[in-house]
């Protein structure tokens, strides 16, 4: 092409650069969300939200998952790294000075604690608290709990932390979530879509995530498969976590 031909327009921004597009995609980099609440963060109706969840799902960067909670409903989710890679992508094709820049990834020493909150903390839960912690070396301090806790963690869960990422969590035991009341969490990560709306308050300024995970125990292959696959979800969704960590205090939204 000439000095004087014309780029063509990466398909990625034609499906990022629209107002309602870019607000969906903003809320949804921070957490899973369902329809009417995203109607309500962005202010417009619902019909022209869906419009744009579907263009965003057809693209790749948007995916939708049933509610484990209400089978009614549905969770929707930002693919960040498929976003990311678009990004950069984009940034590359114009000069390659603007290419991918590695985040931060360690956390600030000022993050006081994350919680992370499931049903019966005998999986997902435990499996983010040993994830984050093996990630950020104990610099942040990690918890988890349930609201109805289980006797014990799922043996698969133990398996697959043991086996794939080398963490022995064989001697712990699921706690529950009133036992943390009066505790104060900078982060409170909510993985069950049934916790998340019975989950308590910790702290007056503590920053709510949701990430809505299916239960691996209750899947139509509840078996080691399964919480691989979930280990690995968490595991990614930590490394996204991680540069929110390392914000300043003041930029953290609640």
């Amino acid at each position: 092409m000439s000095r004087s031909g014309q780029a063509a327009l990466p398909p990625f921004i034609g499906l990022v650069a629209h107002e309602v597009r870019w607000r969906l995609l903003s809320e949804l980099a921070r957490s899973d969300l369902r329809v009417r609440e995203l109607v309500a963060l962005v202010g417009q109706p619902q019909n022209l939200v869906s419009y744009h969840l579907r263009l965003l799902r057809s693209g790749g960067l948007v995916t939708a998952r049933r509610s484990s909670h209400d089978g009614r409903d549905s969770y929707y989710h930002l693919d960040l790294e498929r976003l990311g890679n678009g990004l950069a992508a984009t940034g590359a094709a114009l000069h390659p000075a603007l290419g991918p820049v590695p985040a931060p990834a360690r956390p600030r020493e000022t993050v006081s604690s994350v919680l992370f909150a499931c049903t019966g903390n005998s999986a997902r839960s435990p499996i983010a608290e040993a994830l984050l912690h093996r990630r950020t070396g104990g610099r942040v301090e990690v918890t988890s709990a349930g609201s109805h806790p289980k006797p014990r963690l799922h043996p698969a869960a133990v398996r697959v932390l043991r086996e794939r990422y080398g963490i022995d969590v064989a001697g712990r035991r699921p706690r529950p979530l009133d036992d943390l009341t009066g505790r104060d969490f900078t982060y409170v990560i909510t993985l069950c879509d049934k916790v998340r709306e019975v989950c308590p308050e910790f702290g007056d300024h503590s920053r709510r995530i949701h990430w809505s995970i299916p239960d691996p125990a209750a899947s139509d292959d509840a078996g080691q498969a399964a919480f691989v696959r979930t280990a690995a979800e968490i595991d990614t969704r930590i490394g996204h976590l991680l540069p929110q960590l390392a914000q300043p205090e003041q930029e953290i939204r609640p």
